[in-house]
């Protein structure tokens, strides 16, 4: 059925509904969702209304942005979603100190298009440090409600880069939350349970420029090469591991691109390369039916954009290609219909080499069928109440194929499961916002303090007027 569209007066303003909307992640597609309505307020306003108005009628919503979490922290079965993409306004810039303040809406694109036509943003003037790489439609509340990361080399997660941000909670008035306040390290991380985050306060960093050296090596001794370039003064990386468990090369081999600054001057040539929509639709099926031949082709790729010049922020930049998992399954004549999952694990850095080991096995054992991997670094952070960062980590991502059939689920199950097990066997963890297969024991080994957090929310929101499908999964699974 489609979505009904109506315009309609509440509350002196208008608001636009999508009644009895279906809606989904973008990347898993296993979280479709039959919603009450979808509701796009246009300003802060707009959004503390409708919180009043929830309030007064004992009702509850939950708010997306890019829609890209895959476990169900954007979406609640028959209740309101809040879509958070209009509130997407530039406030103001303080050219000194390079804080600006932004609608929490904002997508990425958006940001760094706002920064590069801003008069007050002299060149080559102020940008953002890090955002989430493998798609940029992703909005600056759901980066802080999921506390992301980027391939910095030595960075600690998003939360380092907020000033402040500024709240909606039950009472339906905006707040301004900085350090200072105890609920700021509940909010950031906090999946959106504490209220609408509507403006970000962020710290940006002098936009600069990158070159980028890429190697074709060995993932043995990988972490001793990350820090050679952390002393060469590399600011980002990432390894990227061969992917096709009947090759010698699994986990072994990989594409090890990192980025050092340049002088301004630096001239940026037109016609560098890229890889464009159709071949990414290549790599894509070649990683599903060939992945030694995909691995090949993404490294010869990799190995011609060898010295190009790019902005510190633009480099970060990576389109996701919404539904190509559709085309894909018809290509491929696919008995069912599937999709990717991601996980990310955690593990001390000296352990990195024996975890590879453990999950080169396990993942064959498994009959995994991995479509992409990369491995990064991220600094420990011990503000957030959920912090996942709680180390220097070395980070293990690895994007899954499952088939959305109960066998191919339960596999997918098994092997995320085990994913899991082999991280925390070394003393590691793993990133919480993704697929919801953990355990419970495997969710209280790396979330302790998730039962004070939920006592928290429910201090604060008695009613559960903010809510999810994850929120309800989690507590379930806890208490």
């Amino acid at each position: 059925m489609r979505p009904f569209e109506d315009m309609h007066l509440l509350s002196g303003w208008f608001e636009r509904t999508f009644r009895g909307a279906t809606v989904n992640d973008i990347h898993s597609a296993l979280n479709a969702t039959k919603v009450d309505r979808v509701v796009q307020p246009k300003n802060v306003e707009e959004a503390a209304s409708l919180v009043r108005r929830l309030a007064r009628e004992g009702r509850s919503l939950s708010v997306a942005g890019g829609r890209h979490s895959m476990g169900g922290q954007q979406f609640s079965t028959a209740d309101i979603l809040l879509d958070s993409r209009r509130l997407n306004r530039v406030h103001s810039l303080n050219p000194e100190t390079g804080l600006l303040s932004v609608e929490a809406g904002t997508q990425w694109p958006e940001l760094l298009a706002h920064l590069k036509s801003m008069p007050s943003n002299t060149k080559p003037g102020w940008t953002f440090r890090q955002k989430q790489t493998g798609g940029d439609r992703m909005s600056l509340a759901g980066s802080l409600s999921s506390n992301i990361h980027s391939r910095g080399l030595t960075f600690r997660p998003f939360v380092d880069d907020i000033e402040s941000l500024t709240l909606v909670g039950p009472e339906g008035e905006p707040s301004r939350i900085d350090r200072s306040n105890p609920l700021f390290n509940y909010a950031v991380g906090g999946y959106g349970l504490f209220g609408i985050v509507t403006q970000v306060e962020l710290r940006l960093v002098k936009r600069h420029k990158l070159r980028r050296n890429v190697e074709i090596r060995p993932s043995e001794g990988i972490l001793g090469a990350f820090d050679e370039k952390i002393a060469s003064g590399y600011e980002y990386g990432d390894f990227q591991f061969a992917i096709d468990p009947a090759s010698e090369d699994y986990l072994r081999k990989g594409v090890f691109s990192t980025y050092e600054p340049v002088a301004e001057e630096t001239p940026i040539p037109a016609a560098q390369k890229g890889i464009p929509s159709r071949a990414f639709h290549h790599l894509v099926r070649l990683a599903h039916e060939d992945p030694t031949q995909g691995f090949e082709l993404y490294a010869r790729f990799y190995r011609a954009t060898n010295d190009q010049i790019y902005w510190s922020d633009e480099h970060q930049m990576a389109p996701y290609l919404d539904g190509y998992h559709k085309k894909l399954d018809r290509v491929l004549g696919a008995a069912c219909k599937g999709s990717e999952m991601i996980s990310e694990l955690y593990v001390p850095r000296k352990d990195l080499e024996a975890f590879l080991a453990v999950a080169r096995t396990e993942l064959r054992r498994l009959k995994a069928k991995v479509i992409y991997g990369t491995i990064r670094l991220i600094e420990a952070e011990n503000e957030t109440v959920l912090a996942w960062a709680t180390q220097p980590w070395a980070c293990i991502i690895f994007n899954l194929h499952l088939d959305h059939s109960p066998e191919g689920l339960v596999l997918a199950r098994d092997q995320f499961r085990m994913l899991i097990d082999a991280a925390q066997s070394f003393g590691g963890s793993y990133y919480l916002t993704y697929h919801g297969w953990a355990s419970k024991e495997q969710v209280l080994t790396s979330y302790p303090r998730l039962p004070e957090f939920l006592a928290e929310k429910k201090r604060r929101d008695p009613a559960d007027l903010f809510t999810s499908n994850w929120y309800r999964r989690i507590h379930r699974l806890v208490e």
